[in-house]
């Protein structure tokens, strides 16, 4: 129920509404009592639209009415009266293209009360109806931004990667005007991309936008470590082969990496040794729900990456090894480990040949190239055939070499053993 009071003063009020208006909203804490505040406003708001005081007047009561609930530091109030204003803006097609600044400032207050109860869907809903492109309004390419950046982050927090990147796209076609001015802005721009190529399973581009985040004066000591802790997550999620290796070099010469947790399985898949299933356990409890999301195949990303991790691995160990054998290696059967070899090689993530008849497989010594394809020719098996006559000719010359040296020591012996 309204106030006595403010109903008396919104009587009074029409006799001269800019004064009467700005008097009662000056004295607001004489009129109306803590419990009433939200709903005094709300009549207050109701009071000037119904009155039809025209732009000039509605305009200034109308600001005059958004600086006394900004300061009043209300959370519920901001969410309960500034919706209620900005539907009474709306409601009046005659009033509402001349108020786009008000109904705007409004809504970025809603959505910092939003933010404030987490509850960042809402906060992002609000932020995309404030009109960033209308003829009515010039808006400036860092309010742009600024308003871009807080939907985006909002997504992110709810884990919609796939609305943040929408408006991450936007945001790209301005921030090379505002970020030289604007560090901060940059930085939230830049995190937010590596946030979105995470969720996204980009995990190499993550690692290398999370490094360089990292090295960051704008944020604290603790903020460049986490930083530096998520690279590491992301280039141990990343597919194996060079490019990862190359993102794990990088992060392994990085002094700092050696304090975190994550150093022990970044250091073992750095020099290629193989990792063990308590090892792996222990670090899946350190991801995200998105990082231990499941694959089309039914595995998590982190066992994908294992097993691909310790395939390379065994590659370094052995020449050759069986299927079924390298299967018991990467905790798979032996058909699946054949899978996995074939595609790593197709994908040239990894160099070697496949005997399907004999369930061979052939490791090729040095690094694959990365390009698909490049991990397995028709040249390779020859490669390997020739590489095999080689030794055995060297072998022969060898033997030959001691049957001279024996014949010119003791011809004797020699000549007795050919004979027999």
């Amino acid at each position: 129920m309204v106030s006595p009071k403010v109903q008396e003063a919104l009587a009074k009020a029409q006799e001269n509404p800019v004064i009467g208006y700005k008097t009662l909203l000056n004295s607001l804490d004489d009129f109306s009592p803590p419990e009433a505040r939200s709903t005094d406003l709300k009549a207050i708001t109701d009071d000037l639209f119904a009155a039809s005081h025209g732009v000039v007047t509605t305009k200034a009561v109308l600001s005059d009415l958004i600086n006394v609930l900004k300061n009043s530091q209300n959370h519920e109030s901001w969410i309960d009266v500034g919706t209620h204003i900005v539907r009474a803006i709306s409601s009046t097609p005659s009033l509402s293209s001349s108020l786009v600044d008000q109904a705007s400032a409004l809504r970025e207050l809603i959505a910092t009360a939003h933010e404030t109860n987490e509850d960042f869907l809402a906060a992002a809903k609000i932020l995309a109806e404030i009109p960033l492109d209308s003829s009515q309004r010039r808006v400036s390419d860092r309010e742009k931004a600024k308003i871009w950046i807080r939907i985006v982050r909002n997504h992110l927090e709810e884990d919609d990667s796939t609305t943040a990147e929408t408006y991450l796209n936007k945001l790209k076609n301005v921030m090379h005007k505002v970020g030289d001015t604007d560090p901060e802005m940059m930085l939230h721009f830049k995190l937010s991309a590596a946030r979105i190529q995470d969720s996204n399973r980009q995990f190499l581009q993550a690692a290398s936008s999370y490094h360089d985040i990292s090295f960051s004066p704008s944020i604290a000591e603790e903020e460049r470590l986490h930083t530096l802790s998520m690279a590491i997550k992301c280039a141990v999620l990343a597919p194996a082969g060079p490019l990862r290796s190359r993102a794990l070099g990088r992060l392994h010469k990085d002094e700092r990496s050696a304090g975190l947790e994550e150093y022990g399985i970044l250091e073992k898949m750095f020099f290629d040794r193989l990792l063990s299933s308590d090892e792996v356990e222990k670090f899946a409890q350190s991801l995200a729900p998105h990082q231990l999301a499941k694959t089309s195949d039914g595995s998590t990303v982190l066992a994908r990456a294992v097993v691909e991790h310790n395939l390379l691995s065994a590659g370094r160990l052995y020449t050759n090894i069986g299927f079924d054998e390298l299967g018991l290696l990467l905790g798979l059967d032996g058909d699946k480990a054949e899978e996995t070899t074939a595609k790593m090689i197709e994908q040239g993530r990894l160099t070697g040949s496949i005997d399907q008849i004999d369930r061979i497989i052939y490791f090729e010594m040095g690094e694959a190239s990365g390009e698909h394809g490049s991990g397995h020719t028709t040249a390779q098996v020859g490669k390997e055939i020739r590489r095999w006559d080689s030794n055995v000719q060297a072998l022969a010359e060898d033997v030959e070499r001691v049957t001279d040296l024996l014949q010119a020591e003791f011809p004797d012996f020699v000549a007795t053993q050919i004979a027999v």
